[in-house]
């Protein structure tokens, strides 16, 4: 394998050279400066185009080291040589793994943070139950991630569970990887509330939406906006708030409407609420730009039997299956505590290769 086999490809190297030639020219001439605010997007174009010089290098360096070690062990098949060699062959599968990542995140939404939702299905305190499974799941998938994640609405169920959740997902790709998990997921387990351990069958939606940064404009207008203020809900009459804090917004031309009222204070409650409308806004553009993708909304899908995107199964045996890409796994727990990632990046080579065809 010669180096130029790494230069074409998702690289590019030949016309990122090119370009990032053409991009310093501009920057050194002194006009260029006279009015800084429009050399930001030259500026952004060029620290991409160095991250992906910088990924290059970094491939071809590990491949490099990883023929020297064949070398080496042609002439010495010593058990010190062929550890070094596997621990070699692991660095590049990693970089090409990184690299691969980098191909199927090429939208420009996909490295923003992510607001992800979490809905129960019919079935009260059972479908509650695994609404609060699901969440812990997205939480603990965030900090093994070393991603931060806090939430921004939740309203508890009656005796156990949630009945709604809003997240705020901060991380490098967050949207771009929680983007799939948008749909229905099913679980199939011996319920801890049933007494007589019948096998029970629970949904909950999860919906996934862009976090709007300064580099995405969504123009909401006062006009358009509706603001009802009323009392926070909690489980039992004592902890029910005594003022109205909470804080529901709802965007009168589409009808989308977002709620807080995780805060005592009634404008963080707002303040909140409008951020969620605005993913929410952005999210619904970003639908009807681009066709593939499911509608989370206007289809009103029910969440029910025959339209889940991922089956967890803990009775009468162990797998969770992904119903687009067939992705299986048979560590349920090792899946509930957050160890997903094999399950998205499944996912999104299946979506890769549909929008490809």
């Amino acid at each position: 394998m010669n180096n130029s086999n790494l230069s074409g490809g998702v690289f590019d190297l030949d016309q990122t050279k090119t370009r990032l030639e053409a991009i310093e020219h501009e920057l050194a001439k002194p006009e260029s400066w006279e009015k800084p605010e429009t050399m930001t997007p030259l500026l952004q174009e060029k620290s991409r185009l160095e991250d992906k010089m910088a990924d290059w290098k970094s491939l071809l360096k590990a491949k490099q080291d990883l023929e020297e070690w064949l070398v080496f062990a042609q002439e010495d098949d010593s058990q010190e040589i062929l550890e070094n060699l596997g621990t070699q062959l692991k660095v590049l599968d990693e970089k090409l793994k990184q690299t691969e990542m980098k191909l199927l995140l090429a939208e420009p939404e996909d490295k923003n943070d992510a607001i992800l939702e979490i809905h129960p299905g019919a079935g009260g305190t059972e479908a509650q139950d695994w609404a609060e499974m699901l969440l812990r799941m997205y939480r603990r998938w965030a900090e093994r991630n070393d991603m931060k994640a806090s939430i921004l609405d939740l309203l508890p169920g009656d005796e156990a569970g949630i009945k709604s959740v809003a997240l705020n997902i901060k991380g490098d790709n967050a949207y771009g990887l929680l983007k799939g998990e948008t749909g229905i997921h099913r679980l199939i387990r011996i319920s801890p509330f049933d007494s007589s351990g019948r096998r029970h069958t629970s949904f909950a939606s999860v919906s996934v939406f862009p976090d709007i940064d300064d580099e995405i404009v969504v123009d909401v207008k006062e006009e358009d906006l509706r603001v009802d203020v009323f009392r926070s809900s909690g489980p039992g009459g004592q902890s029910v708030n005594t003022t109205s804090s909470a804080v529901r917004v709802t965007h009168i031309p589409t009808g989308i409407v977002a709620q807080c009222q995780n805060e005592k204070s009634q404008l963080r409650n707002k303040e909140t609420a409008i951020k969620i409308l605005k993913a929410r806004l952005y999210e619904q553009e970003l639908k009807r730009r681009q066709e593939e993708r499911q509608s989370e909304y206007d289809s009103k899908e029910a969440i029910a039997w025959g339209s889940q995107i991922r089956t967890y199964t803990l009775q009468p045996y162990r797998l969770v299956k992904d119903h687009r890409s067939g992705s299986e796994m048979g560590d349920v727990e090792a899946v509930l505590d957050g160890r997903i990632n094999s399950l998205i990046r499944d996912y999104l080579l299946f979506r890769h290769g549909e929008t490809s065809n």
